[in-house]
């Protein structure tokens, strides 16, 4: 008799239908998180720099300016990480009642899912530079953390655009992978990058992309909106100002053109107590962008590890309520089918 077929009964699997035990969930994402904490991204052999890769070379064949096409090609590269996670989680499962194939599997792709080192370390190294007055090489970093041309930006201007990226980047990165991962495991976990940087890839309104990325944008813009909500809760939480977070997100963050990094932006911006958007220039496109928080004075360079701390603080709240969240509803699941299952 397979473990699990006695009414949910090992450690491993849930009831009938299998799924890694709740206590499972929770220690792989907090090996994960702890790995990224300790070891930032993998040097060699990055998995989301592989699919970016083999999307790439999918996008390569599969391109016509089409929306059906688009979506075509959303559903096969984010598909195939979803059924990537789904193979790995059952491979778990069918080595039976030890729970470490199941911690191992999620510890692994919650590392490789997630980029918040490697985020706070390009916004301090940015920070650096600015506070030592070396301008030019602040502009020559700044494309590794977010893609504005940084020509002609100054000191303020560069500050402001990492406080922007931390925030944004912190639902992206973090936030939203650990949200995903607690409602669906490792599917949820792969299947949400994908579509992340599925959305970094083709979902701006590039010529190219205006149309063929439609659906990877409009698949990210759902799949980004718990996260980002839960993000803004938590830097109003966690920020030094919490009424200003607060404030800046029911009033302006609704004017941002996105529908997600307006309320984490919003909120930075609240809690920090400095104000963002404005003008900026993307691909050689200056685009002007409303002012969020505008009862905030305007960036400066040391606002850049406040940002970074305030994004360490949510990671780790969201860290706890995914484990929460994640554990609840794997226990509810097991109830469900042992319920079933007699």
């Amino acid at each position: 008799m397979r473990a699990g077929d006695r009414r949910g009964s090992g450690p491993l699997t849930g009831a009938r239908t299998g799924g890694p035990r709740p206590g499972c969930w929770a220690a792989g994402a907090v090996l994960g998180y702890a790995a990224d904490a300790l070891l930032g991204d993998p040097v060699r052999g990055h998995p989301v720099a592989l699919f970016g890769r083999a999307a790439a070379a999918l996008e390569r064949r599969m391109w016509r300016d089409h929306r059906g096409v688009g979506a075509l090609y959303t559903v096969l590269c984010a598909g195939g990480a979803v059924a990537v996670g789904g193979a790995l989680d059952r491979g778990a499962r069918a080595l039976g009642r030890p729970p470490l194939p199941g911690i191992a599997v999620t510890a692994a792709a919650t590392w490789a899912v997630l980029g918040g080192t490697s985020l706070t370390r390009e916004a301090r190294a940015v920070g650096a530079l600015l506070e030592a007055g070396d301008l030019a090489a602040a502009r020559e970093r700044l494309p590794a953390l977010c893609g504005r041309d940084p020509q002609h930006l100054d000191g303020q201007e560069i500050a402001r655009a990492v406080v922007e990226s931390v925030a944004e980047n912190t639902s992206d990165a973090v936030v939203g992978a650990l949200v995903w991962g607690a409602l669906a495991g490792v599917p949820g976990l792969l299947g949400f990058r994908a579509v992340n940087t599925l959305d970094a890839m083709v979902g701006h309104r590039s010529p190219r992309h205006r149309r063929f990325g439609w659906a990877s944008a409009r698949l990210d813009d759902a799949a980004g909106r718990p996260g980002a909500r839960l993000t803004a809760a938590l830097a109003a939480a966690a920020g030094p100002d919490p009424r200003g977070a607060v404030r800046a997100w029911r009033t302006d963050a609704h004017r941002h053109p996105s529908p997600n990094a307006g309320p984490v932006e919003a909120a930075f911006a609240g809690a920090l107590g400095v104000r963002l958007g404005g003008t900026l220039s993307y691909g050689g496109r200056t685009e002007h962008r409303p002012v969020l928080n505008s009862a905030g004075r305007a960036v400066r360079s040391a606002d850049i590890e406040r940002a970074v701390q305030l994004s360490r603080r949510v990671g780790m709240l969201a860290l706890a309520a995914g484990c929460a969240l994640g554990g609840a509803l794997r226990r509810a699941r097991r109830v469900t089918d042992e319920r079933g299952a007699r």
